[in-house]
């Protein structure tokens, strides 16, 4: 049995072992392209002219086959331009981490459209900058409608006030379509809204009347439109309706009135003031009548002492002193006769 093995030729085991790599490879090739059979014959029978080896080629560069295929099929039947949607381009924005498949309905939904300009460049730079880029042509071919101020906002309506001191409710719903040329970087939904609500406050603040912007609200809208306020956003303002208008309160009478109670407490605060101090100065002058008082009590204290000095050096005699005390009861008396006869 070792003498038939050893017997064996070697070119016969080379051929053998030839054959099998032969298989293995032929086999590998050919569940390969078994695998990549349907979708080469559907862009074969398509036009998409996707070649065979380019799906093998996709294989290796980790790109799904099946969504390059299916994605230049939609773009080759809807007639789009072959030199502008190449396969490399495609598989350049699928490693890029773009929607190939988002980014061609774009394009068609754009195509049939005929008054949108969207280039695959464009939709590529949309997609990549986390746009959704059909929702985006969407708003263009179907204009989106806006509340302002937003339902999701803590105040159902924007207040504003006229020149003569009425308060105006205002909701109003803005109609917008998307700028596909300024979607990338320009300013969001919340930014026209914004920008709406101070246009109206501001409209209604520059009329002279509140019933004038009753009367003809669309002097809110005019006023709005002719400040250009989707300038830099992306979204064209195609027009401003005025939904709901409602008369609020007079605020130009309650700050008058708060304005003469504030002119009131301040008079008040004043007049407490004055009295405050004419209250310390009569106190003042009591002060001083008291001092004067006590002055005069001092002075009559002295003149005993001085009588009785005089009565003592002799300046003063006894005789002296009675005629004193006459003329004193005299004048008394003059004076209570004045009195009886005044009364």
């Amino acid at each position: 049995m070792l003498l038939a093995q050893n017997d064996v030729d070697p070119s016969t085991i080379a051929a053998i072992v030839g054959l099998l790599v032969f298989i293995v490879v032929f086999l590998g090739v050919f569940a390969v392209i078994a695998s990549y059979f349907r979708l080469w014959i559907q862009s074969a029978l398509t036009g998409a002219g996707i070649r065979i080896w380019d799906l093998l080629g996709m294989t290796f560069r980790k790109v799904n086959a099946k969504v390059i295929v299916k994605a230049k099929i939609m773009a080759v039947q809807a007639g789009i331009d072959r030199t502008e949607i190449t396969t490399k381009t495609l598989e350049a924005h699928y490693m890029a981490g773009g929607n190939v498949q988002l980014v061609i309905t774009a394009l068609i939904a754009a195509k049939k459209a005929k008054t949108i300009s969207l280039t695959f460049r464009e939709a590529t730079a949309i997609d990549l900058a986390g746009r959704n880029v059909l929702e985006s042509v969407q708003t263009s071919v179907y204009p989106r409608v806006i509340d302002c101020p937003a339902k999701n906002s803590q105040r159902e309506t924007l207040d504003a006030v006229a020149k003569d001191g009425i308060q105006l409710k205002v909701k109003a719903r803005v109609t917008v379509r998307a700028n596909l040329q300024q979607l990338i970087g320009g300013a969001t939904e919340e930014t026209i809204v914004a920008r709406v609500g101070e246009g109206i406050v501001s409209a209604i603040g520059s009329a002279e009347s509140h019933k004038k912007v009753l009367e003809n609200p669309d002097v809110i809208t005019k006023a709005v439109l002719a400040r250009r306020l989707d300038s830099q956003t992306a979204f064209e303002i195609v027009s401003i309706d005025i939904a709901d208008i409602d008369v609020g309160q007079n605020i130009g009478a309650r700050l008058q009135a708060d304005q003469a109670e504030a002119d009131t407490r301040v008079a008040q605060a004043r007049a407490e003031g004055r009295r405050a101090m004419a209250v310390a100065a009569e106190r003042e002058k009591l002060a001083e009548i008291e001092q004067s008082r006590a002055a005069l009590v001092d002075a009559e204290a002295q003149v005993p002492r001085a009588m009785a000095e005089a009565f003592r050096t002799g300046k003063l005699t006894i005789m002296d002193y009675y005629k004193l005390r006459n003329v004193q009861s005299d004048t008394d008396m003059r004076k209570s006769i004045a009195r009886s006869t005044s009364t």
